[in-house]
């Protein structure tokens, strides 16, 4: 009876049961479950497959038979470069009553991993235009545009975070801030996102959070009140002068959102602008309500 995410059932003693329990060797039973004497050693020690007897004094290890399906499907979920803490996790679902909950956490894995791979193939893609020369190809789909901006008082949050850490932040921390400028006078333009050093896999920013509100003296009174539990602060954004394009939820993704980043980059170069201030994205509408293809990002740049 296969254990392959269906569960162990119960069953009676029959002819299989007995050969179920037949005990091999390390060898043999490495053999029949395609796994190596030194990874048998190593799950063993791990929790995900114990042997069924270990000679106390001579240390020789040996299995059961039926454990044969259990080692074949720790070695199938190795193929899928699973880590061993989600394998004992749905290992320990296989052996329950609901095979159901095994195979769910398996799809729930895999659907990351997927999500994983499409995020490389983009990012391939984003690449081998740049080696191939032909990244300015990639700049010319971006239309960029200047405007004034008033001055705005904004509540903060500042964290330092890695570049996978960071859609859910964002979002966390834009829903904590809006629900804070209600109770000062109501948002007051549209929230946007600081980046004050580089934010990647390798350096943790750090960004800032903004939401500008209606009020300032009720925001100040607001953060004196709250904001050290909540690390959120006031401050004061300048008027000026801001150089951006617009962008697509799709385009918001990684590493299409670089190149947003460096089209503006390469627009300030072309018209002689300088760089005033660190770079942003500016939300402008409901992100999760916005479909693939529509605009609801500027990435922009203060210019002098």
């Amino acid at each position: 009876m296969s254990l392959l995410l269906t569960g162990r059932k119960d069953r009676p003693v029959t002819e299989d049961a007995r050969v179920d329990d037949e005990l091999l060797t390390i060898g043999a039973f490495a053999a029949r479950s395609r796994l190596s004497p030194k990874a048998l050693r190593l799950y063993d020690r791990l929790g995900l497959l114990a042997p069924a007897q270990v000679d106390e004094v001579s240390g020789y290890r040996r299995y059961r038979a039926g454990q044969v399906e259990r080692a074949r499907l720790v070695a199938l979920l190795r193929r899928l470069d699973m880590p061993l803490a989600r394998i004992a996790e749905i290992l320990d679902a296989a052996d329950g009553p609901d095979g159901d909950r095994a195979a769910g956490l398996l799809n729930a894995y895999w659907a990351t991993v997927e999500r994983r791979i499409a995020g490389q193939r983009t990012l391939t893609g984003y690449l081998r235009g740049r080696l191939s020369g032909r990244s300015h190809e990639m700049y010319e789909n971006y239309v960029v545009e200047t405007v004034d901006v008033p001055e705005l008082a904004v509540l903060t949050e500042t964290r330092h975070t890695l570049a996978d850490e960071l859609p859910a932040w964002i979002g966390a921390s834009l829903t904590r801030l809006e629900a804070a400028a209600a109770e000062c006078g109501g948002v007051a333009a549209a929230p946007f996102v600081v980046y004050h050093a580089e934010v990647s896999m390798e350096s943790d920013g750090p960004a800032e959070a903004c939401v500008p509100v209606a009020d300032a003296a009720a925001a100040r009174a607001w953060a004196a009140a709250n904001g050290r539990s909540r690390q959120t602060t006031v401050r004061v954004e300048p008027a000026g002068r801001l150089a951006y394009t617009r962008i697509t939820k799709a385009q918001v993704a990684h590493p299409q959102i670089l190149a947003a980043f460096e089209a503006v980059e390469q627009w300030l170069a072309g018209q002689g602008l300088r760089q005033a201030g660190p770079c942003r994205e500016i939300y402008f509408t409901d992100f999760a309500a916005a479909g693939p293809d529509d605009a609801v990002c500027d990435i922009a740049f203060p210019v002098e």
